[in-house]
């Protein structure tokens, strides 16, 4: 998985029908990014295209759809690509190669699955001290052009706070004394909301401080908790 930061996107263009020895040029080179291990890599077939002859390569046509461009593409570190790039300037006697500077914001993979039945899997509780916040705001509240408290939801999960939920309330008023109240066919369009996050304490003003510069009306509270983490054990297979 690659680390977030600093890295690498380096886009190859070749020709479907381009060969080297006995196989399509850019399967060799999909070929070679997979020996190397490389974090992923995709190839994309272009619809139409041209290139330095100008000649249009399009489907329309069996032949020059065998000529057709493919893009092969994949991201990394820019100690990796240095080592990579070498080895494909060599590969590719027909196309064209491109690097760009980049920046990974977020980068992922799920937990295989434990093949451990459900019912027997391992569990494991943590326990510690964490700090319960509660945001109080109205469905109507908008930030830019959606609903706020989708904002908030969104920014908090880019931030990498650890969860939100949002609850939406049927009935209740604040301080401007103002009733909000879901109708028999739910016609209201104010009804309360409230968005509960529990992180670590270290984090939670800077929680506060994030959603407070969001919001133009609204109520935060924060409460000492005591977090229990209840999760079974994924096996390493």
């Amino acid at each position: 998985m690659l680390p977030t930061g600093s890295a690498k996107k380096i886009t190859i263009y070749v020709n479907q029908d381009t060969r080297t020895h006995m196989e399509p040029l850019w399967s060799a080179i999909l070929g070679y990014l997979r020996h190397k291990h490389v974090a992923g890599a995709t190839v994309f077939r272009a619809d139409a295209g041209f290139g330095s002859h100008e000649q249009i390569h399009n489907p329309q046509s069996e032949y020059i759809a065998e000529h057709c461009p493919v893009r092969i593409e994949f991201i990394e570190t820019k100690e990796r690509a240095d080592e990579l790039l070498p080895t494909l300037y060599e590969m590719v006697t027909d196309g064209l190669i491109a690097v760009q500077d980049l920046t990974i914001v977020k980068s992922v993979a799920k937990a295989k699955k434990s093949k451990l039945p459900e019912s027997t899997a391992p569990k494991k509780i943590v326990s510690r001290a964490a700090k319960m916040v509660r945001i109080y705001l109205g469905e109507s509240d908008r930030c830019n052009d959606e609903p706020l408290y989708e904002a908030i939801v969104k920014k908090l999960r880019m931030m990498e706070f650890e969860g939100a939920t949002v609850y939406r309330g049927i009935l209740g008023y604040g301080a401007k004394g103002h009733t909000h109240k879901a109708g028999l066919f739910h016609l209201s369009h104010d009804l309360p909301i409230m968005i509960s996050v529990v992180e670590k304490p270290d984090r939670a003003n800077e929680l506060v401080q994030v959603v407070a510069d969001m919001m133009q009306d609204g109520i935060i509270v924060t409460s000492d908790v005591e977090l229990h983490h209840i999760a079974r054990e994924i096996s390493a297979s």
